[in-house]
């Protein structure tokens, strides 16, 4: 049975997560979100205390833990800046089908080396015309004998460019739709892959996000996952196991959002007392508290159910789309609280606002997370 509290170990990942945040994320966040550029030195540092690749299996170089676990890092990353987080997390996304379908041959070939250095993963599933609808891929692979030739462009591709392994999801024949898919393992240097250009971002800017572009890239049978034709069960199965991080990142955020709130109303003054004794800021806090605490249970349990072998696509879906709203809502009212000042980049809630965005979009919009859970109530 679920039970919403944490081991002693798993407090101690918590604390090391938010002492690595405050002491390596928090200092830089504004400025890797001004330049855009990637601070991959925090990715050697993650990797070095273990905060990375944290449910791939101790064998094959990862910290052997579970999707719980994983939430509880990601949320503490993720209050320092979502961008520098986003590309942990896509990693994860990029890994997961390993973790599900490769065999140990494959494990020994990609994840091992992989996890071994400081190196990401991307996840390549989203095109120009296929992002909802992710059954209308057109990334082809036609089969050439023992090769796969691979010929496709994928859209707003996190750590492209960064990434070292992308995990990528093409179709045998795009009149075929889900029926069609298969996912290729591909190592960034193969030849025939380039990149467009960097994507000038609303929020979340620290991230490295670009178009990877497949020309006659020619991929080894051996290193498909699955069966012909399962990929599209493979993909959506991934996602339900990650949702539940990117949930824990709006936690993660919503929550910095909220702590700044009640800091600047407890210092900010109008008409002779901080705004903090007014009732209308009170009821805002509030609020916000009752969001951030009923999120973070909906994420745990969804990461929970993942753990346990079962299927979560209601519980994540859910968590996802109420986190991200909630996210949403919470770091507008931050900058409601902060006025003025909160529309300008001296304080960090108009980042907050800004990253929160864009979870309400990415690995499913919150209108497809409610069409994913109204599908399962009317099963």
């Amino acid at each position: 049975m679920f039970n919403p509290s944490l081991s002693n170990e798993q407090n101690a990942l918590r604390d090391l997560a938010r002492r690595f945040t405050q002491n390596e994320i928090v200092p830089i966040a504004a400025e890797a979100d001004r330049s855009g550029e990637y601070p991959w030195e925090l990715v050697e540092k993650a990797h070095a205390i273990g905060l990375i690749n944290v449910t791939v299996p101790e064998e094959y170089g990862g910290g052997g833990l579970g999707h719980f676990e994983d939430c509880l890092v990601v949320e503490e990353i993720a209050a320092g800046c979502a961008g520098i987080c986003s590309s942990f997390v896509t990693s994860s996304l990029g890994l997961t089908p390993l973790n599900i379908a490769a065999t140990p041959e494959q494990m020994e070939r990609f994840m091992k080396p992989l996890c071994a250095e400081p190196a990401l993963a991307a996840f390549c599933l989203t095109e120009p015309g296929a992002g909802s609808d992710a059954a209308s891929i057109r990334t082809r692979a036609r089969r050439d004998g023992d090769f796969y030739i691979l010929n496709g462009t994928k859209r707003f591709i996190t750590n492209a460019g960064v990434a070292r392994l992308y995990t990528v999801a093409a179709t045998l024949d795009p009149k075929l739709r889900h029926r069609g898919f298969v996912v290729l393992l591909v190592p960034a240097d193969a030849a025939g892959i380039s990149l467009g250009k960097e994507e000038d971002k609303m929020g979340q800017r620290a991230a490295s996000t670009r178009e990877v572009i497949f020309e006659d890239v020619r991929v080894p049978v051996e290193s498909r996952l699955g069966r012909e034709g399962a990929g599209f069960r493979l993909v959506m199965d991934t996602l339900d196991k990650l949702r539940a991080e990117v949930a824990a990142m709006a936690v993660g955020v919503a929550r910095a959002a909220m702590e700044a709130a009640v800091k600047y109303a407890k210092e900010r003054e109008q008409f002779g007392q901080p705004i903090a004794s007014f009732q209308g800021i009170q009821f805002k806090l509030a609020d916000m508290a009752i969001k951030i605490e009923a999120s973070r249970l909906l994420v745990w349990r969804a990461a929970w159910m993942a753990d346990q072998g079962l299927r979560n696509g209601y519980e994540s879906a859910i968590a996802k789309c109420f986190a991200a709203d909630s996210a949403m809502q919470i770091a507008t009212d931050a900058v409601q609280i902060f006025g003025g000042y909160g529309y300008t980049k001296e304080y960090p809630v108009e980042k907050y606002m800004r990253d929160a965005k864009l979870l309400q979009i990415y690995e499913g919009t919150s209108e497809i997370q409610r069409l994913v859970i109204s599908r399962w109530l009317l099963k």
